[in-house]
């Protein structure tokens, strides 16, 4: 089994789903991308998370982010289970949903053990691993991985704030202090000099410690 980790290679793969049947890296291409996977069709903490998802898809687009979900179950299963999403949230499902029946890419991506199998009697409990979002790059790189127990709901607001921080690090060599909301100071790495500092933010900084030196967020 491959070893997944921040700056890694986001592992390809072509798969079915409600949308057609896609390839990872393609369909990527110049994005950014959200996989979040679920254990189950038809639980419920996933069923309102799939909903927030489609209220939000307005706020992934608009950070060049594409978004897409996976369940261990059958693309036909899941055309039922949007309804539901839909009744619930008052949302249609406005992303791609994949059909991971034979544990393809749940197995792939460190969800489940190699020796798992695709039987018609697995549950949710029996997948509960399969609880994870990664955000990846448009280099395919992954860049931040979440996991998440079965009875705890996802926060997508913070997985945005998440994405917020990764795009502007990215764009500006910045970092985000805790609790960094858009808007709010950035940090200096510790790997940009001062002299490297003074060409980069002609307009100062604040030393708050030698090594903690804080400034507005660059504008792009």
């Amino acid at each position: 089994m491959t070893q997944l980790a921040i700056g890694s290679t986001a592992p390809d793969f072509t798969a079915e789903t409600t949308e057609g049947e896609i390839n990872l890296h393609e369909w990527i291409g110049d994005s950014y991308a959200i996989l979040f996977s679920h254990p189950k069709n038809y639980t419920p903490v996933c069923t309102t998370e799939l909903g927030e998802v489609a209220r939000l898809k307005p706020e992934f687009d608009r950070r060049n982010t594409k978004v897409i979900g996976l369940s261990v179950d059958k693309v036909a299963d899941h055309h039922g289970w949007s309804q539901d999403i839909r009744d619930v949230s008052g949302h249609e499902v406005n992303f791609p949903m994949i059909g991971d029946y034979e544990l393809k890419v749940s197995k792939l991506y460190n969800m489940l053990p190699a020796e798992e199998t695709d039987t018609e009697g697995r549950t949710a409990a029996a997948n509960a691993t399969v609880r994870t979002v990664y955000i990846i790059g448009p280099d395919k790189k992954i860049k931040a991985m979440l996991i998440y127990p079965m009875t705890s709901g996802r926060n997508f607001e913070e997985i945005i704030r998440l994405l917020d921080s990764i795009q502007i690090g990215e764009r500006h060599s910045v970092a985000t202090p805790v609790n960094w909301k858009p808007g709010e100071d950035c940090i200096i790495p510790p790997s940009v000099t001062d002299e490297q500092a003074k060409q980069k933010y002609p307009g100062g900084w604040n030393t708050v410690k030698p090594y903690l030196r804080t400034v507005p967020q660059p504008q792009d």
